[in-house]
């Protein structure tokens, strides 16, 4: 074994340690990048529906879905940087509001409705989701 082989061991481990030990803004960050992105997929799916495609079942459990994102990212707000838990309160906000409206419109229609008005609702919900978040950055 040659000298540099102990040294090499021990630096790996202590880079190893250190990459462990994730701070709590650092997990906060990821919690809100997560639901973010998970925020953009429930979308996304939301847009591929057609008037022909789309249930009223379907469109609740994506609204609801996104809900449950959106108190995620609520919860990780304590544990971000001042001028990161701005931006994301101030797109949390802003979100909410559109998501209220939209849950509540979708939610008292027939299925008949929910198709008739899918497309519509979810351009909405993608604006206003593009507008919302366009301030908080992931990567």
């Amino acid at each position: 074994m040659s000298r540099s082989t102990p040294l090499l061991a021990v630096t790996c481990a202590a880079v190893l340690l250190a990459g462990c030990g994730t701070s709590k803004e650092d997990k906060a960050k990821a919690q809100v990048c997560d639901a973010r992105a998970d925020i953009q997929k429930q979308i996304d799916g939301l847009k591929g529906q057609t008037a022909a495609t789309a249930t009223v079942d379907g469109v609740k459990n994506s609204l609801q879905t996104i809900q449950d994102d959106l108190k995620k990212m609520a919860n990780a707000q304590g544990d971000l940087s001042a001028d990161r838990k701005k931006q994301v309160e101030a797109a949390n906000q802003a979100f909410s509001s559109d998501m209220k409206a939209i849950a509540g419109d979708v939610t008292s229609l027939s299925a008949t409705d929910v198709r008739a008005r899918v497309t519509t609702a979810v351009q909405s919900l993608a604006t206003g989701y593009q507008q919302a978040f366009s301030n908080v950055h992931c990567g």
